[in-house]
């Protein structure tokens, strides 16, 4: 009896890799019959478009289809949807979870680092971009070609796809916004194979939902973007800031209400701590005068000194703050890193929640001698352009927060011991504050999450509308990874 019920369970098991082998192969002959390229097992574009930022997660794509023109992106995802793979499409890379890459194995990608024009109409300054232009190559182009600009993340070889389509905060957003608010129309292939266009006017669903969950509901070919004419300098400066655990909590309250009530528009800024430092840095949109007198107030209340400052011209100022050189285009090499990393979108951190967060600060994460880092961003204030863009035109549902607070460690040794610090880090901060006070950040994916705390987290209020939008344009989950949106109905069976 044992034996006969080893031989059927072998006999099942090759059968059903039969069945997989079978289906890849099936896979292979569609792509190649839809004069899309397809990177070969093995080859250095395959070996590129597979390497992951983060070194923890590394997956396994049935393929990688690698179109140049929107009909070739259409034919590979109509390959994948009539085989039954999930497709996802990869601009940068860059992702902390590997979404890029499925999130999982087995995943049909779209390599779009191949279509990253830009082109910058000269009588509307509008631009028109490719959906795999990385942000040193937009920001480039669009200086070049016209002295224009939009804001976005200081990282040059994230792509705009990912970056704008979740927000896209950056060095420039408490002056110009988030990435996402430049975005004025879309071309998009939907699950069903159709392209539209989606803009305030046209589609406005669509684009609603594309501007803060994109990657739920199609491939956009093509962005559309309003630009602006960029200053001709601007400074970047570090202050070093004194704190201790008996002074944080008041100087964490010193920053949340500068950058409520008085931190001016012209000025973006970051609280930045590692185990060895703390210290604000940051972009002003001006000279080395003007911030010093901008920043006076704040460095009365927290002790804090300008230690670095320079003023440099907008394109030297990206520069500072990038990662790599700046023109970041095809062939890309993926720098990577081995890591975990969390955000939260805070209303503010004061009180008890400023507490818990400086208590383990500097009773646990002072300890802790592996590398980690936190950064908070500013992004709101009376003064921000991220809240003063009106809310309802986009699915980014965190706008009200004023801080995007990021964790960091590295992982090389203990991955489990790393997600424990952050996440215990993140409770200490979050347990006193009601829900409505707090979400994440989808760019800084937290692979901890679970898929319904995960869109919990990133969509907030939105949800429901979301998970609507979703039943609608991807009933079959054609654009599934593992914190994807659910479809309403899907819920509604279940």
């Amino acid at each position: 009896m044992h034996s006969t019920v080893t031989f059927c369970l072998g006999l099942l098991a090759s059968f059903a890799q039969g069945a997989l082998l079978n289906r890849r192969a099936a896979l292979e002959d569609c792509l190649s019959g839809s004069s899309t390229a397809v990177d070969e097992v093995g080859s250095d574009d395959y070996n590129r478009d597979i390497t992951p930022f983060n070194k923890r997660l590394p997956f396994k794509p049935a393929a990688i289809a690698v179109p140049t023109t929107v009909e070739q992106i259409k034919s590979a995802m109509a390959c994948g949807s009539k085989l039954g793979y999930k497709v996802t499409a990869k601009c940068g890379g860059h992702s902390y979870a590997s979404l890029g890459l499925g999130g999982e194995d087995g995943h049909l990608i779209i390599e779009l680092d191949r279509m990253n024009s830009v082109k910058v109409d000269k009588e509307t300054n509008i631009a028109t971009v490719n959906p795999g232009a990385r942000l040193g190559h937009l920001a480039v182009e669009l200086f070049a070609q016209g002295n224009r600009a939009i804001s976005h993340g200081t990282c040059p070889g994230v792509g705009i796809s990912g970056h704008v389509l979740h927000g896209g905060f950056g060095m420039s957003s408490h002056t110009r916004g988030l990435a996402l608010d430049w975005v004025i129309g879309m071309n998009v292939l939907l699950a069903n194979g159709t392209l539209v266009h989606a803009s305030e006017t046209e589609n406005n669903d669509v684009y609603w939902g594309l501007l803060g969950a994109g990657s739920n509901f199609g491939i956009v070919t093509s962005y559309e973007l309003k630009t602006f004419e960029p200053p001709a300098n601007i400074t970047w400066f570090v202050v070093s800031l004194p704190w201790r655990k008996n002074n944080t909590v008041a100087g964490l309250e010193a920053l949340e209400d500068y950058a409520l009530n008085t931190q001016p528009a012209e000025l973006n800024m970051r609280l930045y701590a590692t185990r060895q430092f703390t210290q604000l840095e940051g972009s002003y949109h001006g000279n080395k005068t003007d911030l010093e007198a901008a920043l006076e107030p704040l460095l009365n209340k927290t002790g804090g000194k300008i230690a670095a400052a320079q003023t440099v011209s907008w394109i030297k100022g990206l520069e500072h703050f990038s990662t790599s050189k700046l023109n970041q285009t095809y062939p890309y090499t993926q720098v990577q890193e081995e890591f975990f990393g969390k955000s939260l979108e805070l209303k503010g951190l004061n009180g008890t929640a400023a507490k818990g967060f400086a208590d383990y600060w500097f009773d646990v994460a002072k300890n802790e001698t592996t590398h980690w880092y936190i950064q908070m961003d500013i992004q709101g204030g009376k003064n921000s352009a991220v809240w003063k863009a009106d809310s309802k035109l986009t699915s980014y549902v965190h706008r009200d927060k004023l801080y995007i607070l990021q964790f960091y460690i590295t992982t090389s040794g203990a991955p489990e011991d790393g997600i424990k610090f952050v996440n215990d880090w993140s409770s200490a901060t979050t347990s006193p504050l009601a829900a409505s006070d707090w979400g994440m950040y989808f760019n800084y994916p937290d692979t901890s999450l679970n898929r319904t705390r995960a869109q919990e987290m990133y969509w907030g209020s939105n949800l429901g509308k979301l998970q609507q939008l979703k039943g609608e344009l991807d009933p079959h989950e054609l654009f599934y990874y593992p914190v994807s949106l659910s479809p309403a109905q899907k819920l509604e069976l279940a």
